[in-house]
């Protein structure tokens, strides 16, 4: 390793920052060493979270232009400023995504040039699906307008309610996960997570007219499964029970472990519901309540009927 370049204060700094950027550069280089990251001058080897929120908040406004996008756009200019944001938020998609591809496959030294083109494909297939994501919040909009006697209208919703908020992000981080950035994915929902109190993990599948009322507290983990026309509340769990450890003790990855709650399902304030679990269509869940089995389709369970059935039991 080449000698260590000379750090530019004065060694009379009231602060001493000359020791402490050296200091620094010792802890940054003994965490390359131990995770066998390169150790020569380079650019930088992760996606940027500024950089993503600045895409996000530019296909927000291409999604919804006359209600996201620029205070001064009118109707006829529409295309023409959806057009020149797309073109801008998706090539500094690529970037990111390019960065995430090589962060991904770093010990394998991938071609550039295929993963290049891996990038431009994968931001490719993600412009085409943004009609359908339109779509998809199109109806969680509706579903919280119609879901909320508070709601004047859906333009209200659209730009005042963080359950909305946090399924723009959703649908954009989960459409990303599915393609094969998953660092990409968790830093736009992690960006939402920051802005609502609402952590949804990308790879939940969510279906249409979800609405997440208030919101503030909502988790909602990886391998969760959501149906249509689902309502939740503050505060709900929707988590995993256990973690399995595999024989090496690291926790296993990827096993199903969050609940599946069908079609028109409404979990109120403060609900947990913990494990690979089915929650039965049409089901209600009462606030505040622990439930960890099966729920039948159109069940009704409160905090009164869980006393009277475990005093029961």
């Amino acid at each position: 390793m080449g000698a260590t370049p000379p750090i530019p204060f004065d060694a009379t700094d009231a602060f001493d920052l000359g020791t402490v950027v050296g200091d620094l550069a010792e802890a940054r280089r003994r965490w390359r060493v131990a995770r066998g990251r390169p150790l020569e001058p380079g650019g930088r080897e992760l996606p940027s979270r500024d950089e993503l929120a600045r895409v996000v908040g530019q296909l927000r406004g291409a999604l919804f232009p006359m209600r996201l996008g620029p205070p001064d756009l009118r109707q006829e200019s529409e295309d023409f400023y959806v057009g020149h944001t797309l073109d801008v938020a998706l090539h500094a998609l690529q970037g990111q995504v390019l960065l995430a591809l090589q962060h991904q496959d770093r010990e394998q030294r991938p071609d550039e040039t295929a993963l290049r083109a891996r990038a431009t494909a994968l931001v490719r297939d993600f412009a085409h699906d943004l009609p359908a994501i339109r779509t998809l919040l199109d109806s969680d909009v509706v579903a919280a307008f119609e879901g909320d006697p508070a709601a004047r209208s859906v333009d209200e919703v659209l730009l005042c309610y963080p359950g909305v908020h946090a399924m723009i992000h959703h649908r954009i981080a989960h459409r990303l996960h599915v393609l094969g950035v998953p660092l990409i994915a968790r830093i736009v929902a992690e960006i939402a997570h920051g802005e609502t109190g609402i952590d949804i993990h990308p790879g939940a599948r969510i279906g249409a007219g979800f609405f997440i009322d208030h919101g503030t507290g909502v988790v909602i983990g990886e391998t969760a499964v959501i149906g249509q026309r689902v309502r939740v509340y503050q505060a709900v769990t929707l988590g995993a029970k256990r973690f399995p450890v595999e024989a090496n003790g690291h926790l296993a990855k990827g096993l199903a472990r969050h609940p599946v709650v069908e079609d028109d399902v409404v979990i109120y304030a403060g609900a947990t519901v913990l494990g690979r679990v089915t929650i039965g269509r049409g089901a209600t869940i009462g606030g505040n309540l622990w439930v960890t089995h099966d729920v039948a389709p159109g069940s009704h369970l409160t905090q009164a009927r869980s006393r009277e059935n475990g005093a029961a039991g």
